[in-house]
């Protein structure tokens, strides 16, 4: 054992006799524990020998012996020890009994709370041997004696949790045990519900933010015999002076902590509800799906909460109990307790219905199945309505229908549009007329033709077809306003537009394709257009693509999309190709259209 070799071993006195069967430097655990609580029990006899020397038979023993008791007895080795009377048993019975007549002496101005009975018989002998034994050896032997007294079971039992300190008692000044907190999360069901102490909040004229947590606030203070008691209360649960509260279907428990160290015991209960009145409410719930999605957002309906059950608690509903001694009705602690469950319906309104009798879980099974036999009932009950539509018999029926009146005849050109005076500071008479002009043109050829090609251009495309369709050549005034507002309007500059009026005019929207998109095309009349460049005793022009370049420059063919050739021309020594002529399938003739520059060129 840990004890034989602990500081109990050094409280053997130097005049004790160990037994004989006991070998040379050899302690046993037995006689230390004896010796321990023989020399702290140890008193001065009558006849002058102290309580180690003297046995409880009132024989001596001779401190000077080898063990040998006084008056010349003598003991065999086959003896035992207890055969001369000094038993080791009737040692610690006779230290144990001192130890009680002290404890019962001292029971009066000892406290009792928070000790164990191995501690008070340790404090006792320790008093009473105090005139021999220092208070250093005393602690050492209280703290091996109360770890000796201590069950297996003990050392094995986990600290409880969410147990709080104990707090000194005032009066006495011993600590006050504090009874275990009221959260139990792993107890939790359906049926029962913990929720852990509420933080302290500011004071505020509503306590409740919900019209449901007022109505439980009101039934409080409707119910009140003493306004006093309510505000205390109300500052009690506003420091948050109320643990974990527990709900159980009729009841909510919780400590709350007041003036004295030691918490009560509150609870409030609550009447719950019969199967008469759960089938009431169920069928007002379902009777209506705003009902149930507003349980479902954590809201109470009115119309649900009066729909004939009771469900909020009215005045004189609540039952507070507490065990303090106050008997008012409710005193602070349970009216502290009844506005913290005020502000937990705040936040789930169906801790109101589990007070009620009903868990979460159970009532939203109730309400699904309620709602889908009420839902079957009445697909049953309601005739099938017709579909929408037409049947096919008579959509397949055959019939007439009215002929058509003859369409208009078209106008024969389009008309003119009106004039437009041009004013100080109003827009371009010139451009009015110009859109004007190309918005009948369009309309004519839509009525006519049923198409509207210029419908289809980009908004470059459209703003080059407008231009090309100036008459004139050359850039004039109103020709470079015109200009200038179609390149700006379609990002572009006006030599930009220009020059792309001129593929315009040389090809409509293919030659502005051809001017723009250089592209590669396929083997077939691209190379046979340099064969019958060179039989018209023209030099080889060089190859890019779908160009086709002089070699000393100025000239160039470009082969479209569409099958025909383009012919440009550009300044001698410079990259600046402008369209001309009109284009051809021929290369040759391509060229033919530009006059006389062929034949210089060859």
């Amino acid at each position: 054992m840990a004890l034989a070799n602990s500081g109990v071993a050094d409280a053997v006195p130097s005049g004790e006799v160990l037994d004989a069967s006991q070998g040379a430097g050899e302690t046993r655990p037995g006689d230390a524990v004896r010796a321990a609580l023989r020399r702290p029990a140890g008193s001065v006899s009558a006849d002058g020998h102290s309580a180690e020397s003297v046995p409880p038979t009132g024989r001596p023993v001779d401190p000077a012996a080898d063990g040998t008791p006084a008056s010349g007895e003598r003991r065999s080795a086959n003896q035992p020890a207890e055969s001369d009377g000094v038993r080791p048993g009737d040692l610690a019975r006779e230290a144990l009994r001192a130890a009680r007549a002290e404890a019962r002496r001292g029971e009066a101005s000892v406290p009792r709370v928070g000790r164990t009975p191995a501690e008070r018989a340790v404090d006792a002998v320790a008093r009473a041997g105090a005139g021999d034994v220092s208070r250093e050896r005393a602690r050492a032997v209280r703290q091996v004696l109360a770890g000796a007294f201590r069950m297996p079971s003990d050392a094995s039992e986990p600290e409880p949790e969410h147990r709080p300190e104990p707090e000194p008692d005032v009066e006495s000044g011993v600590a006050a045990p504090v009874p275990r907190s009221m959260a139990a999360p792993a107890r939790d069901g359906d049926h029962r519900r913990t929720f852990a102490a509420l933080a302290p909040r500011p004071a505020a004229s509503r306590f409740a933010g919900t019209w449901w947590g007022n109505a439980w606030v009101a039934a409080l203070e409707e119910g009140a015999l003493d306004a006093k008691r309510l505000a205390r209360g109300r500052s009690y649960a506003e420091q948050g002076s109320v643990d974990a509260i527990t709900v159980t279907p009729g009841l909510v428990l919780a400590y709350v902590r007041g003036s004295r160290p030691r918490p009560y015991r509150v609870q409030v209960r609550l009447r719950t509800f019969g199967a008469e009145d759960w089938e009431r409410f169920l069928d007002a719930a379902v009777e209506r799906p705003a009902h149930i999605a507003a349980l479902l957002d954590k809201e109470m309906p009115e119309s649900l909460a009066e729909c004939g059950v009771p469900l909020l608690p009215g005045p004189g509903d609540l039952d507070p109990h507490c065990t303090c001694p106050d008997r008012g009705h409710p005193c602070k602690h349970a009216a502290a307790l009844c506005y913290q469950t005020a502000r937990l319906l705040d936040a789930d309104p169906f801790v109101l219905l589990l007070l009620r009798g009903r868990g979460e879980r159970e009532l939203l099974d109730a309400l699904s199945r309620r709602n889908a036999t009420r839902a079957a009932r009445a697909a049953q009950e309601q005739d099938p309505a017709p579909l929408p539509g037409v049947r096919a018999t008579e959509a397949l029926a055959a019939r007439r229908l009215p002929p058509l009146p003859p369409p208009l005849p078209a106008p024969a050109h389009p008309e003119q549009p009106p004039a437009y005076p041009s004013a100080p500071g109003g827009p371009d008479a010139f451009q009015l007329d110009q859109l004007a002009t190309d918005a009948a043109a369009r309309a004519h050829a839509l009525l006519a033709t049923g198409h509207d090609e210029i419908g289809e251009l980009t908004l470059w495309q459209d703003a080059v077809r407008l231009a090309a369709a100036r008459p004139g050549s050359g850039l004039t005034a109103a020709t470079r306003s015109l200009y200038a507002s179609l390149a700006s309007a379609a990002g572009r500059t006006p030599a930009d537009l220009a020059r792309a009026v001129a593929a315009w005019r040389q090809g409509g929207p293919d030659g502005l394709t051809v001017l723009e998109e250089p592209w590669d095309p396929p083997a077939g009349r691209f190379d046979r257009a340099r064969p019958l460049l060179l039989a018209a005793d023209l030099p080889a022009f060089r190859p890019w693509r779908n160009h086709l370049t002089h070699p000393r420059g100025g000239l160039q063919l470009r082969f479209g999309r569409d099958g025909l050739w383009y012919a440009y021309e550009s300044e001698p020594d410079r990259d600046d190709w402008w369209p001309r002529g009109t284009p051809d399938p021929d290369p040759v003739g391509a060229l033919t259209g530009l006059g006389g520059s062929d034949s210089e060129e060859a």
